[in-house]
């Protein structure tokens, strides 16, 4: 987000923010003070104006919020590895696989465990290459890949399975 915008920028009531999202400091990876930038962020309020009303320098809001969105993803990280390891439907991809070959592989476990998948085969496709990133190159998997589809059907790809 860009720093540079209004001068006359007001600061929207924090702790309605908060609240309407349901916070809970006590079951959330972020502080209070991360969540209060990440929100304010999310508005489009500068840095600048957040450290003013803070009563901290903006450097101080830049490192607050650059960790709130490390926690973030960490947080989305956790889930995609526990949503993996408990997937009713695990898939081994083997390096020098052809990432062709996915989907019915992926298909043929759904089937045989009864679950569901709601995406095409090139969809799967897909889904696998971006999260697998530089393990598949082109249509080889360059790295052992782990795909686990949830009971309600969602796929979450992992690098590195050989512990899972």
């Amino acid at each position: 987000m860009s720093d540079a915008g209004r001068d006359d920028e007001t600061v929207p009531d924090v702790d309605e923010l908060l609240d309407r999202a349901g916070f809970d400091p006590e079951t959330s990876v972020l502080t209070r003070r991360q969540a209060e930038v990440l929100a304010l962020r999310e508005r489009d309020v500068r840095q600048s104006t957040i450290a003013d009303f803070l009563g901290t320098s903006r450097a101080n809001v830049s490192s607050i919020e650059a960790s709130a969105r490390a926690n973030v993803e960490k947080a989305r990280e956790t889930v995609t590895f526990v949503d993996a390891l408990t997937a009713p439907v695990r898939v081994e991809v083997p390096a020098g696989s052809d990432l062709y070959d996915v989907p019915k592989q992926v298909y043929d476990a759904c089937d045989e465990a009864g679950v569901k998948v709601n995406q095409t085969a090139p969809d799967l496709m897909k889904i696998v290459s971006d999260a697998a990133g530089d393990a598949v190159e082109g249509r080889e998997i360059k790295e052992q890949l782990f795909v686990g589809v949830t009971s309600d059907g969602r796929v979450r790809v992992r690098r590195h399975a050989d512990g899972v």
